[in-house]
């Protein structure tokens, strides 16, 4: 049974989800700030981490920022009332896995939570690195070196570029990318994937104007070249 980890400030809320969590299978633990959040999600006792952006003592940012900064792979999603495209971007910056804006069905919360889950199962425990071009991706730090420079990646940007490396050549429609990097259907469609390929272009391209591995197909998806 997996543990889950919930840190949310307002108690109603806080309450009816871990009983919906509960009524789902999950094993739930309650954490109502930030700090206490933070030192909760340190323990290695959770297999997730349902985090609020709004939070006393330390906001939702600063607690995914610290956790990433030591290495702290958890999963996290975030659940929170702010749903401006700025924020969601930012959590993914930060390390989110995914993004929910309240108030979102139970039901919903429950999927997204599983598939987190799924894809950091199908990949617990690989190590190792792989290089492409002049760009060394270690996949168990979650990071890449390209041109001396160390760019950390979440557990969605790494999903993105191994599903890439492991299909270069083909040409991937946005549609197959959220199906078998994401799991299962995103609520916001496509543009997630948009997002994600954005952002892993920044990273792995010297200059993401003119790419040299990470291409658009106009019409069709993403071609990864080698």
């Amino acid at each position: 049974m997996n543990n889950i980890l919930l840190v949310e400030d307002e108690p109603s809320l806080r309450m009816g989800l871990a009983d919906g969590l509960r009524s789902e299978g999950f094993e739930v633990e309650e954490r109502a700030d930030g700090e206490a959040g933070l030192e909760a999600a340190q323990s290695g006792k959770f297999q997730a981490m349902v985090l609020d952006l709004m939070l006393p003592k330390l906001d939702g940012f600063e607690v995914l920022r610290r956790l990433r900064s030591d290495r702290c792979d958890l999963p996290v999603l975030i659940l929170s009332a702010r749903g401006e495209d700025s924020d969601r971007i930012l959590g993914l910056e930060y390390g989110a896995d995914d993004y929910v804006v309240k108030p979102a069905p139970l039901r919903e919360i429950v999927l997204r939570l599983q598939a987190i889950l799924r894809r950091s199962g199908n990949h617990a425990g690989v190590a190792g690195s792989l290089q492409f071009g002049a760009i060394e991706v270690d996949f168990a730090a979650y990071s890449l070196v390209r041109d001396g420079k160390r760019f950390g990646l979440n557990r969605l940007e790494l999903e993105l570029l191994r599903f890439f490396l492991d299909h270069s050549g083909e040409i991937l429609s946005r549609e197959t990318l959220l199906r078998e990097v994401w799991g299962h259907r995103h609520p916001s469609g496509t543009r997630t994937v948009d997002t994600h390929v954005f952002r892993l272009r920044q990273k792995i391209e010297t200059r993401p104007e003119a790419p040299r591995h990470l291409h658009t197909v106009r019409g069709m998806g993403y071609r990864f070249d080698r």
